[in-house]
């Protein structure tokens, strides 16, 4: 079963859970942010958030995201490739 869409990542410094449940959204924002996408457009087209009813929300969804998707970046694709 498919863990839900949380506003907050779940955050611990190695990967969990929700990191591997929702590793194609991070994968996404990298080339959302590779093509120059604004947070509403990663919001709504990513997260299924529509900045427009939830603004807050969706910033906050989409930068709690995105600072995972950077950690996983920086150091925690280390773990998905251990030796």
């Amino acid at each position: 079963m498919k863990e839900k869409l949380l506003d907050n990542v779940p955050w611990a410094d190695t990967l969990t859970a929700y990191d591997e449940e929702h590793f194609a959204i991070y994968l996404r924002l990298i080339e959302a942010c590779a093509d120059n996408a604004c947070e509403e457009e990663m919001a709504e087209a990513i997260l299924g958030i529509d900045p427009g009813q939830e603004p807050v929300r969706a910033r906050k969804a989409v930068r709690s995201h995105l600072k995972r998707t950077h950690w996983l970046i920086s150091s925690g694709y280390k773990e998905l490739f251990p030796g």
